[in-house]
This record gives structure tokens, C-alpha cells and sequence, in this order.
């Protein structure tokens, strides 16, 4: 067998590892005892649209339209409607021959990166960074730079990332909200960002393509807006998922947009197209293109994640706990009470609570809570994270 795919399988990811822990956990001592704050699972229930819009879909007189294949690249209503609803909003252009319909961000991204990468190729990344994004890329025969960004903001350290290309540099990767930082990149730092970009890329004698990871662009909270990167540079690839927006990742349905008026568009999308043919990744899950073409604008109630985020991040710094306030996503990134994250997250575990350190997200001594969870858990586990701070000298 191949080894590389065998060591993938046979050691889940650490978030996968702690969530698969906290069921068996739970099974033990009951659920109540354990706070599991370590999956990315939407906990708000998906809009009320989205079931009528289901229930009407499959009500329909020809099931064979509704379940059978589309088009590779997904159904052309679904793309059309993607594609203004972008132009609306966004006010930029785009085509809906430039949009592929997905199994999610993440075949978003592995088709993308496998679209884009040459053996050898390298693609910037910048902590804390998703955790996949080592595993996507590798899998697209390139190297991901993972990027220390500023400690007090986790913007870009524009210091660090002008001397990280090289003529083997490909792609930049961002993901702004964060995962796991809830970080919102500034329309300043987007603006640096695609200034180097225009400038290295002329330097360097190609296009670096610049790739945005966005499951998370409607999780904002306080009128914080997430800049839309092809306003920006042109060179920019969107990979969406509608997992967190409409709170449906199990039912795995995103899209690829390859801004028309990027260099080379036409070809870089038939290699999307021809990553995608190759992956096995066509054809994205009919019912629910054709449920993503009614749910242009429609959003999960993100008001009880901006409520959890206040009540937790506001807890946790009355008791010491330190952390850059997330304007976006449903994470805290936490620095741990002592350096070694790992150790951090086991003697949490005595008390019911499990984290995520952040050392697969490119940072040492953090840990990630997911705070996608009931307001009612995190009330319960508040004296917990209080203990466990009055045991490393915090009050």
C-alpha cells in the first residue's frame, strides 16, 4: 500500500483524534461531564429556508432530474445563480463558466491546489493555519511555508512573507475568518497583501495565484466586513463552502470561482476541471447544487455564536486566559498556561474540557476552542475553566 496515504489513515487529525475521545468519554461518565469543544460543527440548525426549499425539491414529479448526474462541473442554473449573486454583492465580475460546483472547502481546496501545482511548487500559508492545509497540498506534489504572523493581531507579518518567495512559489493560501483564530483579515492588510503579490509575481516571471479559503465568510459579528479578494487581485481564486453559513457540513456542497479576469483564467479553469476529473471530485451532490441555487443570501442565525463568543471570551479573560478577540468564525485561540500545549489540553481533560493545542495549526503553546456549542454547555463549563486556571496560580 502507499505508505504516505497509510500514515494518514491510521493517525486521524489531532481535532479528529480529541472529538472521536470525547464520544467515548462521554459514553463512560455521561455527556453532561464532558465539554467537548473541539469540532468545527455548527450548532445552530440550518435556516427554516433551507428545509422548505428541501422538502419542495424532492416533492417534485421528476426525481430522475433531481438525484441523477449534472454536469461535471455542476448544474448550469446552479452555477448561473451562484455567479450573480457574487456580481450583486460583491460588485465584481464573474462568469458562471469560471464557477465548479463542490464535494466542500475542502475538495475546494485539494482540487484547486492539484489545478495550480507543480511538483516542488510551494504555497505560503500563515499561522495559525488550518490543520489540512499540509495535507492538501502535499497531496498536490507541493510544500507548504507556513508564516508566523503578528503574535498581537495574527495579521500579516509583511516582514516575514518578503522573504519566503521563491521562483518555486506558486500560490498564497489565506483563510480569513480564521480557522482557528477568528481573525478577520483588514482591507489594509488585504491591500499589502496584493501589492506584493503584483510585485513578486514580476520579479519572480510568474503568476502567483492567490487562493482564498472562505467557509466562514458570513460568521462576522459587530459589522465587521471580510473584503471580497478579487476586488483586490486579480490573480484569485475562491474556494466556498456553505458547511458553516447555512450549518450543513455534513452534506459536504461548496464551489471553486476563478475570477474571470485572472491571467491564464480559461486554463486554470479546465485544470480545475481536470483536477477534479481526476480526483473523482464530479458531479458535486445534485439535491443540494439545486438547494444552494435558492439559498443565495440566506444565513444561520450567527447571533448565538457572537453571543457564545462574548460569554466565553469575556469568562475566560476574567480568569486569566489570554487571546486575540475573534471578529469571525466560531473559534478562540487561547494561549495555553503553560508552553507545552499538549500538556495544556491532557490536564484539562481532568476536568471535562477538551481543546485542540495548536501545534498542527502552526502554533506552539495555543490551544483552539470551538465555541459552536450551546450557550447552556458553556455555562456549565465555566467553574471547570476556572479550576483549571486556579491550578496553574491564576485568579
Amino acid at each position: 500500500m502507499n505508505q504516505r496515504m497509510y500514515a494518514l489513515g491510521s493517525k486521524r487529525s489531532v481535532i479528529r483524534e480529541i472529538f472521536e475521545f470525547g464520544k467515548k468519554r462521554a459514553a463512560e461518565v455521561g455527556a453532561d461531564k464532558v465539554f467537548d469543544f473541539s469540532l468545527g460543527n455548527p450548532s445552530v440548525k440550518p435556516p427554516q429556508a433551507v428545509e422548505d426549499i428541501l422538502k419542495e425539491l424532492l416533492s417534485t414529479d421528476d426525481p430522475t432530474a433531481l438525484h441523477g448526474y449534472t454536469s461535471a462541473q455542476g448544474d448550469p442554473n446552479v452555477r448561473k445563480a451562484i455567479a450573480a449573486y457574487i456580481a450583486k454583492t460583491q460588485g465584481v465580475n464573474t462568469d458562471p463558466d469560471f464557477i465548479y460546483m463542490t464535494c466542500g472547502a475542502a475538495a475546494s481546496l485539494t482540487i484547486t491546489l492539484s489545478a495550480l501545482l507543480d511538483a516542488g511548487d510551494e504555497v505560503i500559508t500563515f499561522a495559525p493555519f488550518f490543520t489540512e492545509y499540509k495535507v492538501f497540498t502535499e497531496t498536490a506534489g507541493g510544500k507548504l511555508v507556513a508564516l508566523a504572523s503578528d503574535p498581537d493581531t495574527f495579521q500579516i507579518d509583511f516582514d516575514l512573507l518578503e522573504k519566503a518567495f521563491t521562483d518555486k512559489t506558486a500560490a498564497v493560501l489565506v483563510n480569513s475568518p480564521n480557522n482557528p483564530s477568528g481573525v478577520v483579515y483588514s482591507e489594509d492588510t488585504i491591500g499589502k497583501l496584493a501589492a506584493v503579490l503584483e510585485r513578486k509575481s514580476r520579479e519572480l516571471g510568474r503568476t502567483i495565484y492567490l487562493v482564498t479559503d472562505e467557509p466562514y465568510r458570513e460568521l462576522v459579528y459587530g459589522g465587521v466586513k471580510v473584503p471580497y479578494l478579487t476586488k483586490y487581485y486579480k490573480n484569485t481564486v475562491v474556494c466556498y463552502s456553505y458547511s458553516k453559513s447555512l450549518s450543513l457540513p455534513g452534506e459536504r456542497i461548496g464551489y471553486i470561482f476563478v475570477n474571470p479576469d485572472a491571467e491564464n483564467a480559461r486554463e486554470l479553469y479546465l485544470a480545475v476541471c481536470g483536477a477534479g476529473r481526476a480526483l473523482g471530485y464530479v458531479c458535486a451532490p445534485s439535491l443540494f447544487q439545486k438547494m444552494a441555487e435558492k439559498c443565495q443570501g440566506i444565513t444561520s442565525d450567527v447571533s448565538v455564536y457572537e453571543k457564545n463568543r462574548d460569554l466565553l471570551a469575556g469568562a475566560l479573560k476574567e480568569y486569566g486566559y489570554t487571546c486575540v478577540r475573534p471578529d469571525g468564525a466560531f473559534y478562540l485561540f487561547v494561549r495555553a498556561l503553560e508552553p507545552d500545549a499538549g500538556a495544556f489540553c491532557e490536564r484539562a481533560k481532568k476536568y471535562g474540557l477538551l481543546l485542540v493545542p495548536g501545534d498542527d495549526f502552526g502554533c506552539k503553546g495555543y490551544v483552539r476552542i470551538a465555541y459552536c456549542v450551546s450557550t447552556e454547555m458553556i455555562e456549565r463549563s465555566l467553574p471547570y475553566f476556572r479550576q483549571l486556571a486556579e491550578e496553574y496560580g491564576k485568579n
